[in-house]
């Protein structure tokens, strides 16, 4: 079953999402929108670590790293993307980071377009595991 602060928390997040894309529009490149979204979740007391490394694993193997630019309270992962529209394949992109991850739940969130995007997005394979004890 899912940790039931998942919903309180990405809602937070997006609201934090949604503030920066009001302010800032879009048009910036990533980057910008990671560093605003950063001040805009320190403003809401969000414990995260941003651009979080995380190894990725092939039967129980470690085959390389990737960094993932938030991990939030040790629980939701978080993709920005600055692009004109999300399509199928960041969505595919942002699942298999999940599984790789073995992270519950994530946000796919697209400040490139003109009204802010985002997707929740679960990873089935871990759905009865509460939260995760990933440190920095």
């Amino acid at each position: 079953m899912l940790n039931p602060n998942y919903d309180p928390l990405t809602y937070k997040i997006i609201g934090c999402a949604m503030e920066v894309h009001k302010i800032m529009g879009n048009g910036f490149q990533e980057v910008i929108y990671q560093r605003c979204l950063t001040i805009e979740m320190q403003k809401q007391g969000l414990i995260f670590s941003r651009e979080y490394e995380m190894k990725i694993y092939y039967d129980n193997i470690e085959v390389g790293t990737r960094r993932v630019d938030f991990f939030v309270e040790n629980q939701i992962m978080v993709e920005l993307k600055a692009i004109i529209k999300l399509e199928d394949v960041h969505l595919a992109q942002a699942m298999n980071y999940l599984e790789a991850y073995q992270v519950p739940i994530g946000l796919l969130i697209n400040f490139g377009a003109k009204s802010l995007e985002f997707k929740k997005v679960h990873n089935k394979k871990c759905l009865n595991r509460n939260s995760l004890n990933f440190h920095n």
